[in-house]
């Protein structure tokens, strides 16, 4: 999945072509580098995986353990807000609900302000499984930050967001 590179790739590119270039080796081709929106994906199947693998142990998917701190930021959600917020389809999710519910990590209830209105929320078996977890997903993201500064971190985490928002306003609803 590669295209010519963007404002920012440019810049790595064109770089990367006068490194090259001083040092008698042939240069990159314009449009070799991966996407950002590759490397984003590779990044997301990476954690994914690593995640799966961690929380294999407690029968958890890397997208329940999302679920689950999904409810621990924002209590009592509809499973629609649920989906949208865990990244998953509204069926997805219904499905992910049954399981999390059965296993007794969540419950169903109806909201204290609109009687009508059924909310998910965590029990204390579900924030008692994400402590048990808490460190060693602590740590897992704390490997694949290795090597970065502090401000790097920061950088980084402002960019996703802002590539974020530039693209959740033409999100499907």
């Amino acid at each position: 999945m590669t295209a010519p590179a963007s404002t920012n790739g440019a810049d790595s590119a064109s770089t990367a072509r006068s490194d090259a270039a001083s040092t008698g080796q042939s240069p990159v081709p314009a449009g070799t580098e991966p996407m950002l929106m590759y490397l984003v994906k590779q990044v997301e199947l990476a954690v994914r995986s690593r995640l799966d693998e961690l929380l294999r142990p407690a029968r958890l998917t890397a997208l329940q353990y999302t679920a689950l701190t999904v409810l621990e930021r924002h209590p009592d959600l509809s499973s629609a807000q649920l989906a949208r917020n865990s990244f998953v389809t509204a069926q997805s999710t219904a499905d992910m609900i049954t399981i999390l519910e059965g296993r007794d990590l969540i419950e169903r209830h109806r909201d204290r302000s609109d009687r009508r209105r059924l909310v998910v929320a965590l029990t204390a078996a579900g924030r008692e499984l994400l402590d048990r977890y808490r460190d060693p997903v602590l740590a897992l993201e704390a490997e694949m930050l290795a090597g970065f500064t502090g401000a790097e971190v920061s950088a980084l985490r402002r960019s996703l967001h802002a590539c974020h928002v530039n693209l959740a306003g033409h999100l499907p609803r």
